[in-house]
C-alpha cells in the first residue's frame, strides 16, 4: 500500500471519528449528519438511538447504520428507502468532512455486485432493532487489491518445502497408536 492510499484511509477514518454523538462544528453548533438522534432536545425529549460505523475491506467502504425504531415505522411504506436515505446522508457527511480534513475529494461509487441490506430484529412488541449495510467502491485508492480478487502465493520457500513433506513429518518411535 502506498503513502497516498494510507492517507485516504486515514482521512476516511478521521471523518467517521468526527461524527460522535454530541460533536460540535467550528462555530460551536451540533453537527448535523441526518441521524434520528439529532432531533429534539438532548435532556427533555426521549431521543432515538442510532449511529453508524465504517469498515474498509480492500478497496471497498462498508457503511453500517444501526437504529432502534417502532414496529409501526417498520410496517409503514418506504421504510427501507428511508433507512437507505439515512445511509446516503451519512455518506454525504463523510465526503464533506473528508474534504474539510484532507482538502481532496472522496470518490465513492456503489459496488456493483453488493446489494444494500436492511435487517430488522424484533426487541419487543413495540420496538425493533434495524441494521442496514451498504457497500461503496473507493475510487481514490490506487494500489490496494480488491478483497474478492485472488491474491498471489506468498509462502516462504522453507515453509513451502515443510508443507510438501507432509506437514508434521513421520510419527515418533514411541508412538503405540494403531496405524490407519
Amino acid at each position: 500500500m502506498s503513502q497516498a492510499d494510507y492517507e485516504v484511509i486515514r482521512g476516511i477514518a478521521q471523518a467517521a471519528a468526527n461524527a460522535y454523538d454530541g460533536a460540535l462544528d467550528d462555530k460551536g453548533e451540533p453537527i448535523k449528519i441526518g441521524l434520528k438522534r439529532e432531533e429534539g432536545h438532548v435532556v427533555l425529549d426521549s431521543r432515538d438511538i442510532d449511529g453508524f460505523k465504517v469498515k474498509i475491506h480492500g478497496n471497498l467502504l462498508v457503511v453500517n447504520y444501526q437504529s432502534e425504531c417502532h414496529m409501526k415505522d417498520v410496517h409503514a411504506r418506504g421504510f427501507e428507502d428511508k433507512v437507505l436515505g439515512t445511509i446516503n446522508d451519512v455518506v454525504k457527511y463523510l465526503k464533506k468532512e473528508y474534504k474539510k480534513i484532507t482538502g481532496n475529494t472522496l470518490s465513492l461509487s456503489d459496488a456493483e455486485d453488493m446489494e444494500p441490506r436492511v435487517f430488522v430484529t424484533k426487541i419487543s412488541k413495540v420496538r425493533t432493532n434495524c441494521d442496514a449495510t451498504r457497500t461503496y467502491k473507493i475510487g481514490s485508492l490506487q494500489n490496494v487489491v480488491a478483497v474478492n480478487e485472488p491474491g498471489e502465493d506468498r509462502l516462504d520457500g522453507d515453509f513451502k518445502s515443510f508443507l510438501d513433506q507432509g506437514g508434521w513429518g513421520t510419527r515418533p518411535k514411541n508412538d503405540t497408536r494403531k496405524k490407519e
